[in-house]
């Protein structure tokens, strides 16, 4: 087996383990995909935790002091 292909098919097939193979890829890039997802959505969310925690040490806007 080389790694020179006659065509495309053949190099989708990747020699019949084209499954595995473009199966992997998909997996990771999925898997990044939802990783870099996750890390934005926890990084608003601390965000927002902050902005809520600084509004209460700061007191309500409708709080009479």
């Amino acid at each position: 087996m080389s790694i020179w292909w006659n065509n495309w098919a053949d190099f989708w097939a990747m020699g019949k383990h084209g499954v595995y193979v473009w199966g992997s890829y998909g997996v990771a890039a999925l898997l990044l995909v939802a990783e870099i997802w996750q890390a934005r959505r926890a990084r608003q969310q601390a965000l927002q935790e902050v902005r809520l925690t600084r509004l209460a040490a700061d007191g309500s806007p409708g709080e009479s002091t």
